[in-house]
């Protein structure tokens, strides 16, 4: 089957460009308006759509996101909101959506029953932070079947065997973490995100995206000279939280500017 988000990346290349992946937390600040935030932020720029479902045990985010995060879980955010968001994003723009969950709640929904209703709804397939290709075999197998992209994350600390199973198990892109660490905005992307890209390359990777800690123009911009794709999140999280919807739009269109060649 064919990838929406491995096409959209090749669209925006298509185009001189390289793609951005715009991170939005789902039921911040509540679930109408996360809602129109993700259409607005396809709307401004954005190739792809990473929506987080909140956790109450987010490892990887940094404070701007887990302040969102306990917002939405506070305000009664269900995990079944998330197929109802996706479903309203995806009526709205042509935008493949990519839920970035953590596997406790996958598991507990029930792979197969994830998978089928995120597909349902119009998803494209799942970021997961915390499992690996060798301990996800009931993901691989549901996503092969419904054809979800499912997008494993490289680090620079990744092993030259664990980058081979990342590299042959993942599709639409294979997340490339720009340093060690939780997310955030950095005054200066770690170099290791460069050395990591062309390690995947080796592998033949043909979609690396790089992410954590890009948050400006320039630094999309200087992803892009390596990557297919500059991830940002802590930036957009703040311009909505501070300017709501309105100001989220105009930090798209700024950040949208980096990813031209």
């Amino acid at each position: 089957m064919t990838s929406r988000v491995a096409a959209a990346i090749d669209a925006a290349q298509a185009q001189g460009r390289g793609a951005l992946v715009g991170y939005l937390p789902l039921g911040f600040p509540d679930l109408k308006t996360s809602i129109d935030a993700a259409v607005a932020l396809a709307e401004n720029g954005a190739d792809v759509l990473e929506l987080g479902p909140p956790y109450s045990d987010p490892v990887m985010d940094g404070t701007v996101i887990q302040e969102a995060t306990q917002t939405a879980l506070a305000r009664g955010f269900k995990l079944r909101d998330t197929f109802t968001a996706v479903r309203e994003i995806t009526a709205r723009v042509d935008v493949p959506v990519l839920v970035m969950t953590y596997w406790n709640p996958v598991m507990q929904y029930g792979v197969d029953r994830y998978a089928d209703d995120l597909l349902a709804a119009g998803g494209a397939g799942l970021i997961t932070p915390d499992i690996t290709p060798d301990a996800a075999a009931e993901w691989i197998r549901a996503s092969e079947r419904t054809g979800l992209d499912r997008v494993f994350l490289a680090a620079p600390t990744s092993t030259d065997e664990r980058l081979d199973l990342i590299a042959a198990q993942s599709t639409g892109f294979v997340y490339t973490v720009s340093t060690m660490g939780i997310t955030g905005e950095r005054a200066q992307l770690d170099a290791a995100a460069r050395t990591l890209v062309s390690r995947l390359r080796d592998r033949g990777v043909t979609h690396a995206c790089v992410g954590i800690g890009i948050s400006t123009a320039e630094q999309v911009s200087g992803v892009l000279e390596y990557a297919d794709g500059a991830i940002v999140g802590t930036a957009l999280v703040r311009a909505l939280r501070d300017g709501g919807v309105e100001g989220l739009a105009a930090e798209a269109q700024r950040l949208s500017r980096g990813t031209r060649r």
